[in-house]
């Protein structure tokens, strides 16, 4: 007011002065001036009135933001409750306008809970950085993992299917290890063009293919592609492709990649349990959304004809050369395939009274092929054989009472056995009668997982699994030997070859307390990570004197700072 009062001051005084100069029509210009005056002050009363008005709506919209605020946080706790993920950055995310934005945008910002779940994957952290219209943001933890083993595996991750007996050496031997392999580095990019969301999304560790000396002196550890993937989203379309877990892998929530999203168990093992089902692998998804809850889609995965490990398999002696280099034994990389395997699954999510649940069910469809050249036939005289089998997974992950999980998922297929971490084959080869041919059978196999997950505080939580895997025998005579007692070939006969891998059942109980120290958005987490289990695996064939069961005890405990 002051300020407007000297500048009225400093225009008028030169006609004041000019007007006491000049004696006629004094009396008329003290009028004026007086008159000029009456309305300024008039014109700056309004000013006054309007500025005061301005600060009271100003003062009523804050009041509005906030309560919108509040309002959202109650609603994106109950998301953040059940998938574990900050909601805080959702509100700000959903309250935050740019700058040309008319106020009554931030009314519009009030989302029906039905449209939050979508929202809840969009994780930002205090290490995101924007290039261009994209964002980056880094993630993953630094692990210090000690490992303790009854028996000598002689891996970091077990090696279920092979665990030793008590006549061989190892099975004597105990076995400690240190290690920080499981350290994981993670790089998200998102960006929006049109109604187009994309994300880029990459996993790596360091448990890839060490040279042999490994361990003596440098410890300089592989890194290795885990997880490498563009997702593009529109409307109620998705579209997906690069390395991911397969559909197989029962998933925590929806029919995301994302490693959180999928479920894996809690344990510290880098084998995760004996009982799941999964893979990563080079892949193409397409999949609709048609509401907030349901999901489906169809995947092509990279097939792999699969013969087990080592010698779970035994072929017909006479056309064992040509079948050989036909399947991967975990020892061939140049398999030939059919088709890719083929994958639908449907998704369910919903969440009651602030409680999560989520049912799923996918399928599988795979093929085998091989050729041979018939004993008696004319030289590159080959015949084909196919088989094509499948198998179905399903899943759910039911929170009882709050941060209460119970999960559990099976799977049974024929001809699948490459999907139960490989400690089974998909198929064997077996010859006719007369032995001049072959043909292929496949392998029936099954596994599944109950357990419980358990947030009991903020920072204390504890898990339990029981996980069993099963491979059913497909064995029958050598018909192409020329031995005297011909042999019992396939998987799982009467045979000392292979006996000790060709594995009927695998159980294993698990416990696991992850203790989390402190935990801060700005600068990460600090936990301790448990896991105590139990192995047996139990064979098809026992020759004579050898024990019917091998068993395994094991004790991990990690020690992980994880990034914010």
């Amino acid at each position: 007011m002051r300020v407007l009062m000297i500048a009225c001051v400093a225009i008028l005084a030169p006609g004041l002065m000019l007007a006491q100069t000049s004696t006629p029509n004094i009396s008329s210009d003290e009028s004026n001036i007086a008159t000029q005056l009456k309305q300024l002050q008039n014109a700056m009363g309004e000013q006054q009135k309007a500025i005061a008005a301005q600060q009271q709506r100003i003062g009523e919209q804050e009041q509005e933001i906030e309560k919108l605020r509040e309002q959202l946080s109650g609603q994106l706790q109950t998301v953040s409750a059940n998938t574990g993920r900050p909601a805080a950055h959702l509100v700000n995310a959903v309250l935050t306008e740019p700058e040309t934005s008319p106020a009554p945008a931030l009314a519009s910002a009030a989302l029906p809970p039905a449209a939050l779940p979508a929202e809840e994957g969009q994780k930002e952290s205090p290490l995101s950085i924007r290039i261009g219209g994209a964002e980056f943001t880094p993630g993953g933890f630094m692990d210090f993992t000690s490992i303790f083993r009854t028996t000598n595996t002689g891996n970091l991750g077990t090696n279920f299917f092979a665990i030793p007996y008590n006549n061989q050496v190892a099975g004597h031997l105990t076995e400690t290890r240190f290690t920080a392999q499981n350290s994981r580095i993670i790089l998200k990019a998102t960006d929006k063009f049109g109604k187009n969301d994309v994300t880029g999304y990459f996993e790596m560790d360091f448990l890839g293919n060490d040279a042999a000396n490994i361990f003596v002196t440098s410890n300089s550890h592989t890194v290795r592609e885990r997880v490498y993937f563009v997702d593009l989203k529109r409307d109620k379309w998705e579209v997906q492709a690069g390395q991911m877990w397969s559909w197989l892998t029962p998933n925590r929530v929806g029919m995301s990649s994302i490693t959180d999203d999928v479920f894996y168990s809690k344990n510290m093992d880098f084998n995760y349990q004996v009982g799941l089902t999964w893979t990563r692998a080079p892949q193409f998804r397409f999949s609709y959304h048609p509401n907030e809850n349901w999901g489906i889609g169809l995947a092509l995965e990279n097939p792999e004809q699969f013969t087990g490990q080592g010698a779970e398999v035994i072929f017909p002696s006479a056309f064992n050369a040509e079948l050989a280099t036909q399947f991967d034994a975990a020892n061939n990389s140049s398999t030939p395939n059919l088709h890719p395997d083929i994958i639908p699954k449907i998704a369910y999510d919903t969440n009651r009274d602030g409680k999560h649940f989520h049912a799923e069910v996918a399928g599988l469809l795979t093929s085998v092929k091989i050729t041979d050249i018939p004993v008696g036939s004319v030289t590159g005289a080959f015949v084909k054989h196919t088989k094509t089998g499948g198998g179905l997974e399903a899943a759910v992950n039911l929170e009882v009472v709050k941060n209460f999980h119970i999960v559990a998922n099976g799977f049974w297929s024929d001809g699948g056995g490459r999907y139960i971490f490989g400690m089974g084959p998909d198929a064997v080869v077996h010859p006719n009668a007369a032995g001049t041919d072959v043909d292929l059978s496949l392998v029936h196999s099954g596994s599944g997982i109950i357990g419980f997950e358990a947030q009991v505080t903020p920072r204390t939580m504890f898990s339990g699994y029981y996980g069993g895997a099963y491979f059913r025998r497909n064995a029958f005579i050598d018909t192409t030997s020329t031995a005297a007692t011909r042999p019992v070939i396939g998987f799982g006969g009467v045979n000392e070859v292979g006996a000790s891998t060709q594995n009927r059942a695998i159980q294993e109980p698990t416990f696991g307390w992850t203790q989390t120290f402190w935990k801060s958005p700005q600068y990460g987490a600090l936990q301790l990570i448990t896991q105590f289990s139990y192995l047996t695996r139990s064979p098809w064939f026992i020759p004579a004197g050898a024990p019917k069961n091998a068993h395994l005890g094991m004790g991990w405990v990690d020690l992980r700072y994880v990034l914010p």
